[in-house]
């Protein structure tokens, strides 16, 4: 099956890419909303954190299948784009449903929906790079991924306030939606069509090369048993350089985790001073949001000059040097435990650290992985890749509180500053990937 594939213009590439813009415009809505809505719906501070549970479980259990089921599929869309536009039109469904939600279990049923609906979307579109572009253009076209990731987090997460500045309401009465919030989730739907169809009609896959061996290949793992006992071989049998990056994501993955779920009451309580319920601890919220943009906007703005960096360094060098300057970023808000003191404004260095970290490492692992992996197994294997993203996530869910408690004192400043350290433990491992150049097309 392999074949040999023309350079891509400029043009070409940013088509290519254009659904992971809707993908993530939809994501953001949820990231920067959910919680809200879970809250207004009557649901506690202590149970947000299990309903939250959707994105990772999802992402662990559908990714490998649909990768797995993608690299066998082949049809008049072709092969990985049927996935992207049933995930879409799942998604957009999700998006239009969960402002309708008036209890909590409506909005939890959105939410898994939601999910499994863009993670079916979403797969594909890593190893559809790696089908479509030979393999010294990945890396371009995993830094446009990237591209379009912060222009969609960014747009998405000022969304609201837009709509606020427009005149539309940000009043609702408790168990109900703002205005604001529902016309965000309906243009999120929108938009996550609209750009997905696009990414479809532009830009066509390449067929099998011999699609008698490719049907007969498929034909073998049509039983759901035996689909799973070839995803077991393939899993131990993995690429070496995949299982060297694994560690580079658990630590990495760990990190955003501890710093999305602590960084706003670790800045609150340990640079505002402030306690919930007060006036300042509502301050405090807002600029930690505020926060987030920041570095969804660095993430955006930088992903432009990575793609210039990829024509001059390697995957590797350009990731360790990201995670660096993202885990010093991070990890300098524990000295606050020392003494040092640090005003709101000088928060902004930080984030813009953690911004050039986050635009590395939503491409550069994945333009490492795809010159090791065999062009049959591309799907599966981004989708099992995926595995070593969610698990962490689900690490830290579950037992990072207890660790907070017993050895950090319960301070939230402290996690954000572990958070950093394990980004630098992100960047060592990453010493160790042995990256492949190029591969036999």
């Amino acid at each position: 099956m392999n074949i040999s594939k023309p350079q891509q213009t400029f043009g070409q590439i940013m088509y290519m890419c254009l659904g992971f813009f809707g993908i993530q415009f939809g994501w953001a809505l949820q990231m920067g909303n959910m919680s809200a809505i879970y809250s207004r719906l009557g649901a506690s501070e202590s149970q947000i954190p299990l309903l939250w549970l959707a994105a990772p479980v999802t992402g662990l259990l559908v990714q490998p299948l649909v990768g797995y089921y993608s690299d066998r599929t082949w049809c008049r869309l072709g092969r990985r784009r049927p996935y992207f536009l049933g995930g879409a039109i799942f998604a957009a469904f999700a998006l239009f449903l969960m402002p309708q939600a008036s209890a909590i279990w409506m909005a939890v049923i959105a939410l898994w929906i939601l999910d499994a609906s863009v993670n079916v979307s979403m797969e594909p579109f890593r190893a559809f790079v790696g089908d479509l572009l030979p393999a010294n253009q990945r890396k371009t076209g995993y830094a446009m991924q990237s591209v379009m990731i912060g222009a969609g987090a960014v747009i998405a997460s000022f969304l609201p306030q837009i709509l606020t500045s427009l005149g539309v309401s940000t009043q609702a009465p408790l168990g109900n939606i703002p205005a604001t919030v529902r016309y965000s989730f309906y243009i999120g739907a929108v938009v996550l069509l609209i750009t997905i169809a696009t990414t479809i009609a532009t830009t066509p896959e390449y067929s099998p090369t011999d699609i008698h061996a490719f049907n007969a290949r498929k034909n073998q793992s049509f039983s759901f048993r035996k689909t799973i006992e070839e995803m077991g071989r393939a899993f131990v049998s993995m690429p070496s350089t995949m299982r060297q990056l694994a560690w580079v994501q658990f630590f990495t993955w760990a990190a955003f985790m501890v710093m999305w779920v602590y960084f706003t009451p670790g800045i609150a309580s340990g640079i505002f001073h402030a306690q919930p319920g007060t006036e300042a601890y509502e301050t405090a919220a807002n600029w930690g949001s505020s926060c987030f943009g920041i570095y969804n906007g660095v993430s955006f703005l930088f992903s432009f000059l990575l793609l210039w960096l990829t024509t001059k360094f390697s995957a590797k060098k350009i990731h360790i040097v990201c995670l660096c300057i993202g885990g010093a970023g991070l990890s300098a808000l524990g000295l606050t435990l020392l003494g040092i003191t640090f005003s709101k404004y000088s928060l902004i260095l930080p984030m813009i650290g953690v911004g050039i970290a986050w635009s590395s490492i939503l491409s550069m692992p994945y333009a490492m992985l795809a010159n090791a992996l065999p062009d049959d197994k591309m799907g599966f294997y981004m989708g099992v890749f995926n595995f070593f993203i969610v698990i962490p996530q689900i690490c830290v869910n579950l037992f990072f509180g207890p660790f907070m408690k017993f050895c950090l004192g319960s301070s939230a400043i402290a996690a954000v500053g572990v958070g950093g350290l394990s980004l630098l433990i992100a960047a060592a491992f990453t010493l160790r990937v042995q990256e492949q150049t190029s591969k036999k097309e």
